[in-house]
């Protein structure tokens, strides 16, 4: 297998069918977790796995497994993961190519008569996105025991729709156990779009992730009083927009102002009573805050905190500040980045080694398994935008590197 191919074109037929499932007007997808287009996108691949003669099963929280077994059965399987949810505008490829592609190297050892000592599974991962219900990554994170599954399952939309409710209205609250047993995945490895420029850029092929940026993130409400535009003078106003404006400056600041890679975003803002002629009494906001040392994430929170508490007292409003995700800087395993690496170099692919600015499943599963991941480049570095794009040689190369670094995983059989 040491020069074998996936099919090119059937990969990229599977994510274009995939991409008509929720398809946006722009050429974008909306799969919104746990909605009727997440139901399609589920029922189509768990229709391609069964038609790769692949083992299917769900387990509480909804993450779909799709097994192909290996000569040992005792043998801990290797894993290819990633998501089929989407962002409200979302891309045709972010979260689809992992699964897609990992079904893509099952279907290609099918084909070639592989055998593997240890099984090989595919996963598709309920609510990576986190834009419906939170905690984001909610599949993996209760796989990982990062959470308990009854919070995950607990957790409410902004409509009030219950997560639990809503997975099994879609069809796909399972009876296997969640999490799994630690002990339970051998190896972890994802294909991913970067979603940055820097492949793009530097003209390279495949990004060989070293690891991924730290995240926490925050959930803010100012409250001060509404009152009436023309009659209340600038100076007796308690404005919570005024505080919040302030605030998304200060997160900009902390961003700047800090090494290792720091990022800061106001992403969300929710203003009442949204009216022309009213002074608002109320702003509801997010900020997310990431780094590549977790020291240098946590002075960053610090400085947050601090900076939020004194916009508050110069605004004269109320504060509330809630950390709702935190997860420290990942190093991924040295023994599966190596074999990305190795498997682009024997393939003649350029490569470089790259840390992940985004969050991924595979940040949670590297706490109870070895895993890596796999970047290819994208147009442009956009994504979670319905332009999203990527081409198809690049998705191939991926791949193929994905196929050999499972294969070398997997082992021969005793």
């Amino acid at each position: 297998m040491a020069t074998a191919s996936i099919n090119g074109e059937r990969l990229w037929a599977s994510l274009m069918d995939l991409a008509r499932i929720g398809a946006t007007p722009k050429g974008g997808v909306r799969r919104i977790t746990l909605t009727d287009t997440d139901r399609q996108g589920r029922d189509q691949f768990v229709r391609w796995a069964r038609e790769a003669q692949l083992d299917v099963r769900w387990d509480a929280i909804g993450n779909i497994f799709a097994r192909r077994p290996g000569t040992d059965p005792a043998a801990a399987p290797v894993m290819i993961g990633s998501h089929l949810d989407s962002q409200p505008s979302g891309g045709k490829f972010d979260g689809a190519y992992g699964v897609m592609a990992g079904l893509e190297v099952l279907r290609t050892f099918n084909e070639r008569g592989v055998s593997t000592r240890a099984p090989v599974e595919v996963v598709s991962w309920t609510n990576e996105e986190g834009s419906r219900f939170v905690p984001v990554m909610m599949g993996s994170g209760v796989f990982a025991n990062v959470f308990p599954l009854q919070q995950a399952l607990a957790a409410r939309d902004a409509e009030g729709i219950v997560a639990g409710d809503a997975l099994k209205k879609i069809g796909y609250s399972g009876d296997a156990p969640a999490p799994m047993d630690k002990l339970s995945v051998g190896a972890y490895f994802e294909a991913h779009i970067e979603q940055r420029p820097v492949l793009e850029d530097s003209r390279t092929t495949i990004g060989v992730v070293q690891g991924a940026l730290g995240q926490r993130w925050f959930d803010v409400r100012f409250t001060g009083q509404d009152s009436h535009a023309g009659p209340t003078p600038m100076e007796l106003r308690k404005d919570a927009l005024i505080a919040a404006s302030r605030l998304v400056l200060e997160v900009n600041r902390i961003a700047k102002g800090y090494p290792d890679n720091a990022r800061g975003t106001v992403g969300s803002m929710q203003v009442s009573p949204n009216s022309r002629n009213v002074v608002p009494g109320e702003v509801r906001m997010t900020v997310d805050l990431r780094n590549a040392e977790d020291s240098t994430l946590s002075a960053m929170a610090d400085d947050l905190q601090r900076s939020a508490r004194a916009v508050a007292q110069s605004c004269r409003v109320e504060l509330e500040l809630r950390e709702v995700v935190y997860f420290p800087p990942c190093k991924f395993a040295a023994e599966l980045v190596d074999s990305v690496r190795r498997a682009a170099q024997a393939l003649g692919l350029s490569h470089r080694d790259i840390v992940s600015g985004a969050a991924h499943d595979a940040v949670y599963v590297a706490r109870v398994a070895p895993a890596a991941m796999i970047f290819v480049p994208c147009e442009g570095g956009i994504s979670h935008n319905e332009i999203e794009n990527a081409w198809p040689e690049d998705l191939t190369a991926g791949c193929n590197v994905l196929l050999q670094a499972v294969l070398a995983r997997a082992g021969a059989p005793a």
